[in-house]
């Protein structure tokens, strides 16, 4: 079975795109480590022939930092099968007030909300690979 990818925005200067790649590496590094696989989304962006080939036509879950969903869009036009797609800057609105961090370090309740939306991807890995069997 292949692995479902997670794709995350690349957004910099923002606590957001932080967030949205934190949150990715953490569900593919971590807690979902056999399941999934990260993607760099420069490279999705450029048309590298390789990462073309790891999306296209299989499951994709992105992770943008913006409402301008840079990475679900690119993933698409790739041809990768987006079967998800989480916005950071979502994540900071069930916590309204809360300093998250900077573009470069979070807070201690930036990683809390990191931790929530790793949850949130990770129940669809599952629910991503159930429905595949």
């Amino acid at each position: 079975m292949s692995k479902v990818k997670v794709i995350p925005c690349s957004g910099i200067g923002k606590v957001f795109g932080l967030m949205s790649r934190e949150t990715a590496l953490k569900v593919t590094n971590e807690l979902k480590t056999n399941e999934t696989e990260i993607l760099c989304l420069g490279h999705i962006v450029t048309g590298d022939a390789d990462a073309k080939e790891k999306i296209e036509g299989y499951s994709c879950i992105t992770v943008d930092g913006c409402p301008k969903l840079c990475a679900a869009k690119n993933v698409t036009l790739a041809g990768g099968l987006v079967k998800a797609q989480y916005k950071t800057v979502d994540e900071m609105r069930n916590h309204k007030g809360v300093y998250a961090g900077t573009a470069t370090t979070l807070t201690k309740q930036g990683w809390e909300i990191v931790d929530e939306l790793c949850e949130k991807v990770c129940a669809k890995v599952d629910e991503i690979l159930k429905e595949a069997e």
